[in-house]
């Protein structure tokens, strides 16, 4: 369906609204979205509800609404079930806005790799030389800093150079899970400390009989040891709290835990149960592996 620039406009900022909001939009959010006139909003709904595009909702929570030729005509996924992918511009997030497809291309040229991004939301907005930030995405977590090469405004479309790009693989934390070791409460922290380098571990749990009573470090054991507490049970120098995570989480959830925590290690389990140990080390590993 050949569409105007306005139309599509319309339609992406009404179908951004829908999704955010869950309702009817009325003209006037769309025209403050698209730095339109109402009235000329109001005038384009007309033919586009001629198009059967869109529809009408009478009353004072009414407005417009997007069926599903609407997703159609500008090429989106009419799944009600959407998750945002921010987009930021030269540091601010753009309200409103969000990406809807990623596409690569000259991957094989590292120096030179590029790709293009549908915005759902007002693409006028960018400019030529911006520098944007695209991400988390959904499933894998992609965040990727470019900057905008080009604009397609008929198809919502920022063509862009990559400069960063991450991503965090799609597997469970009990993936990368190491069995953790178990410190009896009562041993001298430099016995913990000889049991943790004996192991080439940097942390390690306490307590015994299956049970976890905290969790040692090998940050918490040359502390103790500079204060005078060698010969003092391991557990008087213990964390009593620790991060955990299930192993059937996937790894986002680890290492947003550990960002939040500030710690270097994170506990892992199964059916509340500790089993294994996860840290920084293994997630970075892990990412430069990827």
């Amino acid at each position: 369906m050949e569409l105007t620039q306005i139309q599509r406009e319309i339609l992406t900022a009404l179908i951004n609204l829908q999704r955010r909001e869950g309702r009817a939009i009325k003209g006037e959010e769309i025209a403050s979205i698209i730095d339109r006139n109402p009235g000329t909003i109001r005038n384009q709904m007309q033919s586009l509800k001629a198009l059967h595009l869109v529809e009408g909702v009478p009353g004072p929570k009414g407005g417009y609404r997007a069926i599903a030729a609407a997703y159609e005509a500008i090429n989106l996924d009419g799944d009600d079930d959407v998750v945002d992918v921010p987009v930021i511009r030269n540091g601010s997030a753009v309200e409103g806005a969000t990406a809807n497809e990623i596409t690569f291309f000259t991957v094989m040229r590292p120096n030179q790799c590029s790709g293009i991004v549908q915005i759902i939301g007002n693409i006028r907005e960018f400019n030529i030389d911006d520098e944007i930030e695209i991400g988390p995405t959904p499933v894998n977590k992609t965040h990727i800093k470019g900057v905008v090469t080009g604009r397609d405004d008929t198809t919502n479309r920022l063509i862009f150079d990559i400069k960063e790009m991450a991503s965090i693989p799609k597997i469970p934390v009990k993936s990368l899970a190491r069995p953790a070791i178990t410190i009896d409460p009562g041993v001298s922290l430099l016995e913990a400390a000889i049991s943790l380098s004996g192991s080439n571990v940097r942390a390690a749990l306490v307590g015994k009989n299956g049970g976890s009573k905290g969790l040692i470090t090998l940050e918490d054991v040359v502390r103790g040891i500079a204060e005078g507490k060698k010969d003092l049970p391991v557990e008087e120098s213990m964390e009593r709290e620790y991060p955990a995570v299930d192993g059937d989480e996937p790894l986002h959830v680890a290492i947003s835990k550990l960002a939040a925590t500030g710690a270097a290690q994170i506990v892992v389990t199964q059916s509340d149960v500790p089993f294994g140990m996860l840290d920084a080390t293994d997630l970075a590993r892990c990412m430069i592996r990827f």
